[in-house]
């Protein structure tokens, strides 16, 4: 492994491209025309900011590590340590296999095993296919354990459009409620959007300081909630997460590696400390399998 990142994934489909990492199965870069849509970062560096990896067994925050197993308290590894929480699950630094690989797509793979705080066997994978307009993405976990295991999702791209002053770019949530916060970015409390928060109509990314839990969303006919990031001139990428991913995190950066501004839209089947709210979590049987599906586009 010659990259902090692992193995790089080169994948093409007309004029769309895409890079993937093998450690974390991020997405590391997304060009539509040349245009970037997931912002890259340099190649000798490990991942800043969570980007593009797999969040699993739980997306986002569990406060102080510590979560009720039935009758058993669980103690996970403390990885936030600023905060004092385990973060972003168990999968984020492992370096998955490659399972199948073609020119345009890859399916990546990656146990999660019996560990501190986690005494589950979750067997996932995640498949990056190309499509004429960006990418399409498929997850499954399925339980090897014979008990029923506790488990959620979340994956964590950026985006941008490269050649547009990201201060302009109009982000639009389709989310009735957002999550309010502690010091420590746990969940207090659940509000109706508002104010600095309500980005059903779209706010100017400048204009906006997110790092932000939403719930409640829209969906259109299809059962897919679509977040945007538009530009002035109308182009837009799109975010697209399907049935079973109810939570989307955004979280706005001026400190992506060579990147005045970008934005993380972050599609989660649970919201943050769903290990002890119990909300979004789905507990999966001996064998039982769970798909999800999400996507990008870029348009006009």
């Amino acid at each position: 492994m010659s990259s902090p990142t692992g193995i790089q994934i080169h994948l093409s489909r007309g004029d769309v491209t895409a890079q993937i990492a093998q450690v974390g199965a991020s997405l590391r870069h997304l060009t539509v025309g040349g245009v970037d849509i997931v912002p890259p970062y340099p190649e000798d560096i490990a991942t800043p900011g969570a980007s593009g990896v797999v969040l699993a067994p739980w997306p986002n925050r569990v406060r102080d590590g510590i979560w009720q197993d039935g009758e058993t308290t669980r103690a996970l590894a403390i990885t936030e340590p600023k905060f004092h929480n385990a973060s972003h699950g168990l999968l984020r630094f492992t370096a998955y296999e490659i399972a199948t690989r073609s020119e345009e797509a890859v399916t990546l793979a990656a146990a999660i095993v019996p560990q501190t705080g986690y005494p589950y066997l979750i067997d996932t994978t995640v498949r990056y296919a190309l499509t004429d307009a960006g990418i399409d993405v498929t997850h499954t976990l399925t339980n090897r354990s014979a008990a029923p295991a506790p488990v959620a999702l979340g994956t964590h791209p950026y985006l941008t459009i490269s050649d547009t002053d990201p201060r302009t770019l109009m982000l639009r949530i389709p989310a009735e409620t957002y999550f309010e916060t502690d010091e420590r970015m746990l969940p207090v409390g659940e509000s109706p959007v508002a104010s600095g928060t309500d980005l059903r109509e779209g706010q100017r990314l400048g204009d906006v300081q997110l790092d932000t839990g939403f719930a409640n969303l829209h969906r259109d006919a299809d059962g897919f909630a679509r977040t945007t990031l538009t530009a002035p001139d109308g182009r837009a990428v799109t975010l697209q997460q399907g049935p079973g991913f109810g939570y989307v995190q955004a979280y706005t950066s001026t400190g992506y590696p060579g990147h005045e501004l970008v934005v993380a839209v972050e599609p989660m089947t649970a919201p943050a400390d769903a290990f002890n709210s119990g909300r979004g979590l789905r507990h999966l049987g001996q064998d039982e399998s769970w798909t999800l599906e999400w996507g990008i586009r870029f348009s006009g």
